[in-house]
């Protein structure tokens, strides 16, 4: 099995179960996650709001975004970005690449923050 620590992608779900404008929470690697489906793709998140330390997987997918259902913070899924406050320090979204059915990442490629 690849280790995510020697920079390999691990597969963390199918594609074909995470229907466009939904998520799914997965822990791997000591990390909670939740990998979303959007109109532009998949993209993997940290599972939790900068603002309260709250899950993101009670909130709901909107587009790009995803909203923490505490407060309404607002993150972008593909970059981590903050979109709405209370929120003010973006979260963690890593690279995620498709390979057949499956869905990779590599938790140790965070995405640039813009």
């Amino acid at each position: 099995m690849p280790d995510a620590t020697t920079g390999t992608f691990i597969a963390l779900a199918k594609a074909s179960d995470i229907p466009v404008g939904q998520f799914k929470p997965v822990q791997t690697h000591g990390k909670h996650l939740l990998v979303c489906h959007t109109e532009t793709g998949f993209s993997v998140i940290d599972d939790t709001c900068t603002h309260d330390d709250g899950p993101l997987a009670d909130g709901w997918l909107e587009g790009n975004a995803i909203e923490c259902p505490r407060h309404g913070a607002r993150f972008d899924v593909k970059t981590g970005k903050v979109l709405c406050l209370p929120a003010a320090v973006p979260i963690n979204a890593y690279a995620v690449k498709v390979d057949g059915d499956e869905v990779k990442v590599d938790v140790n490629q965070v995405i640039p923050k813009p």
